[in-house]
């Protein structure tokens, strides 16, 4: 909106005519002339996205709800939960977990021990 000065004054002493006690006593400790009441909102937190463009949260959901609901427990969840934000972050810990996880299913599976049963649960 383009106000004049004197108009965006008057906003300003409306403003601060409602507010509380409390809240006038902390405006005047800061000082009034220094408050600005229109100040634009900051931006939220940055949230993180993998390459798919998904949440940690949204990662971990669809996930779980590929596998059968007795194939979790609650620790088993917060395991995966711990990847997904540790594989975002880019989390050297995380990134050597992920990584030996795929090389030891393309070991089992190199040397013919990777069941079909076993195989159906990762893809």
């Amino acid at each position: 909106m383009n106000l004049s000065p004197e108009e965006v004054a008057a906003r300003k002493q409306a403003i601060f005519d409602g507010m509380s006690p409390r809240a006038r006593k902390r405006i005047l400790r800061l000082g009034f002339d220094k408050w600005d009441p229109f100040e634009a909102p900051k931006d939220p937190i940055d949230i993180r996205r993998d390459r798919s463009k998904r949440t940690s949260q949204m990662l971990v959901r669809e996930f779980l709800q590929s596998l059968p609901m007795e194939g979790y427990s609650n620790s088993y969840g917060r395991g995966v939960l711990e990847m997904a934000v540790g594989i975002i972050n880019d989390d050297d810990r995380f990134i050597g977990m992920y990584e030996f996880a795929i090389w030891h299913q393309n070991l089992l599976r190199k040397e013919g021990l990777l069941q079909a049963d076993d195989e159906a649960l990762k893809e």
